[in-house]
């Protein structure tokens, strides 16, 4: 099990109003998953993504990563395993433009310590892998949207995480591009990455090996459920 959440529940204050985003959240993630989470906008889908990535804390429940009680941790120890367990692929790419896609792919390892040789070869090897070889040296404005979150998608294997987090990894991208990105996520998930999908997106998430819905903060897995379960848009 690489990582569970037990009786998870996040609330969050507006004004006196206390308002539940997860109820009651549980899920058990084993390590080389492919899991999709599927929901409508202000299903909480966003919010699950940020406590499973270690951004946020629930308000009660239980987050096991890797045996590791997520909820009690302080922000450097978050940051810390994060750095070491896990990668981000955002919808928005979040690639600093005055950077090559080298030194974009390279910058987590800069963060870690690791020694400019070893980044380079590492961020090198990191956009082989996603196809863009011949790219390493174009900025984020030379490249197209789909070989933008490519260059996401190195950087975020590039600390070899034992979890990928993709929050609509497809979302700006056209349809040749998405199917792109869903190739190297199986690539990455045939060699034993553990991927984490959300999106709202039904093409998207046939894509992974299980799929669970989350709607008014309340997950479900729809091969248990209702059809009714299943008919989110």
């Amino acid at each position: 099990m690489i990582l569970e959440l037990k009786n998870i529940y996040k609330d969050y204050l507006q004004g006196k109003l206390t308002v539940n985003v997860l109820k009651d959240i549980n899920l058990q993630v084993e390590e080389g998953d492919y899991i999709a989470i599927m929901g409508p906008s202000g299903s909480g889908k966003t919010t699950l993504m940020n406590l499973i990535g270690c951004l946020d804390v629930p308000t009660s429940g239980i987050y096991e990563l890797d045996g590791q009680d997520i909820s009690k941790k302080n922000d450097n120890q978050m940051a810390a395993i994060r750095n070491r367990y896990i990668g981000f692929v955002f919808q928005t790419f979040n690639l600093l433009p005055k950077l090559s896609a080298r030194d974009n792919v390279a910058l987590p390892l800069l963060y870690a310590g690791v020694s400019k040789k070893e980044r380079r070869r590492r961020a090198e090897a990191a956009l082989a892998k996603v196809g863009l070889a011949d790219r390493m040296d174009f900025r984020s404005n030379q490249l197209s949207g789909g070989q933008c979150q490519r260059v996401a998608i190195a950087r975020a294997i590039v600390g070899n995480p034992k979890i990928l987090l993709a929050d609509e990894p497809t979302g700006a991208l056209d349809t040749k591009s998405g199917v792109q990105v869903m190739e190297i996520f199986k690539q990455l998930n045939d060699e034993g990455v553990t991927i984490i999908m959300i999106t709202h997106e039904r093409e998207i998430a046939a894509h992974a090996k299980k799929l669970y819905l989350i709607r008014d903060g309340i997950l479900t897995d729809p091969a248990q459920g209702s059809s009714e379960e299943a008919q989110i848009e």
